[in-house]
């Protein structure tokens, strides 16, 4: 499929699905629920998709949003069916969700976790929504997963890398497709120690939250067990825009690779930065001086334009991964069809993993037999499955982590359009990038029981 003619058509409007909530008592009735948090007891069923509208991951959550309302279109019987005719699961229909109609409510996170949280509560008891899914930021993931476990109702994780929300913050009530910083940092450093040998003296910028401290420690840990040398690590503000001053100590730091743990419009600014400040042309300690982004997408690469170009990082998937790599990643294709003639332009990794988070949630209600979340959860752990674009992939049990293949990639140095900013390096097989359950990385909390709620 070719986007170099499409334009973009807008986004979601979300006006009209959010006035559709059920008016269901708080889950604090325990009455009224069927044994459960916000059973649904009429012909529809209400999922909350909770995102950031604002902030600096506003675009990815853009993204999310059209991706759930394609997934709700799919499920209800509409359109092509996108994905639910690859999945390898056959137990969707395309006639709702064990026979109800799905319908939605939104909510903003602004890059908040306190805002996320609000917004998630209101959903769930206002709206009656069954499930929440969203977000764009590990620290809103891991405090919405948090009040999910407190509310009965099952949280299927957006776009979170942090390796504590499947870590010492994981929940029995919460799921997370996406890929983490341990993952990230498992598949770059062979690729970074190919590219750029096994003496590096490295500086990093690091958002200054749970995602940027965990990614940081991932990477560094990877890159030092090859060689690599860390002068120094500086944390910087999830609300920055400007990153200037944190740029130019860089200069004579005595480091020849920066890597910037940031991610939305904090990379892209960040990057400009780096760029304007002429760290791609340097030389130090007889190097060319590199820059890594360990977690980048399609959507920050076009706001960074040329300034991506060369640039190595890592991807929980491309749109370009089935036609590239082959029919290993079955579904990306189908989906993108179904995206693009939605949207007229691609969809991002954020977009992939909600839309697939939304398919896995509605499957394991139908395998289940039940919306109660306990149920839905036993069939969630363990639970493998291929044809949602990844390639085959397990939900593991002891930490509800999903484990798949992970996408190296690195900005193109002759794109053909505005939507192929990105090309594939290598694809890091599962297996390298698996990790047991009691890694120390990931130590310090537990799963806990599943709470039905009411």
């Amino acid at each position: 499929m070719s986007f170099s003619n499409l334009t973009r058509r807008g986004v979601i409007k979300t006006g009209a699905a959010a006035g559709a909530g059920l008016a269901l008592p708080t889950y604090l009735s325990a009455a009224a629920h069927s044994g459960f948090t916000n059973a649904p007891t009429g012909d529809t069923v209400t999922l909350g998709f909770n995102v950031p509208q604002s902030g600096p991951y506003a675009d990815e959550g853009a993204d999310e949003l059209r991706a759930f309302e394609l997934a709700v279109e799919h499920l209800n019987g509409q359109g092509d069916g996108g994905m639910l005719n690859t999945f390898s699961s056959k137990a969707l229909e395309g006639n709702g969700i064990m026979g109800k109609k799905v319908q939605f409510v939104t909510g903003d996170t602004q890059t908040k976790s306190d805002a996320a949280r609000a917004s998630a509560q209101s959903m769930i008891q206002k709206d009656g929504a069954i499930m929440i899914s969203g977000g764009s930021s590990s620290g809103v993931a891991v405090a919405v997963q948090g009040l999910c476990q407190e509310a009965g109702v099952i949280f299927m994780a957006g776009l979170t890398h942090s390796n504590d929300t499947t870590g010492k913050d994981k929940k029995a009530n919460g799921f997370r497709h996406f890929f983490n910083a341990y993952m990230s940092a498992a598949a770059l450093a062979p690729v970074l120690k190919n590219l750029y040998g096994d003496d590096r003296k490295v500086y990093s910028l690091t958002a200054d939250y749970t995602w940027g401290w965990t990614q940081q420690e991932s990477i560094q840990a990877a890159t030092e067990a090859m060689g690599w040398e860390t002068i120094n690590d500086v944390r910087t503000p999830l609300a920055a825009t400007d990153f200037s001053s944190y740029i130019a100590p860089v200069l004579n730091s005595g480091a020849d690779v920066l890597v910037l743990n940031h991610y939305g419009g904090n990379m892209v600014n960040s990057l400009t930065n780096a760029v304007q400040f002429g760290l791609r042309e340097k030389q130090v300690n007889g190097k060319n001086f590199e820059i890594v982004v360990p977690l980048y997408s399609e959507l920050m690469a076009r706001g960074a334009g040329e300034n991506i170009t060369g640039i190595v990082g890592s991807q929980n998937w491309d749109w370009k991964l089935e036609n590239q790599m082959g029919d290993r990643y079955k579904g990306t294709n189908a989906f993108v069809q179904s995206f693009g003639e939605k949207y007229g332009f691609p969809p991002s990794q954020a977009a992939q993993t909600c839309y697939a988070q939304t398919l896995l949630y509605a499957d394991a209600v139908a395998r289940a037999g039940s919306f109660n979340p306990c149920a839905v959860g036993e069939a969630l752990a363990g639970f493998e499955f291929d044809g949602l674009g990844n390639g085959p992939t397990l939900y593991r049990a002891d930490d509800h982590q999903c484990f798949k293949d992970v996408v190296v990639v690195r900005g193109k140095e002759n794109p053909e359009n505005e939507f192929d900013l990105v090309e594939i390096v290598e694809v890091t097989p599962a297996d390298q990038v698996t990790y047991a359950p009691d890694h120390p990385m990931f130590a310090g909390g537990e799963l806990g029981d599943c709470n039905p709620g009411a």
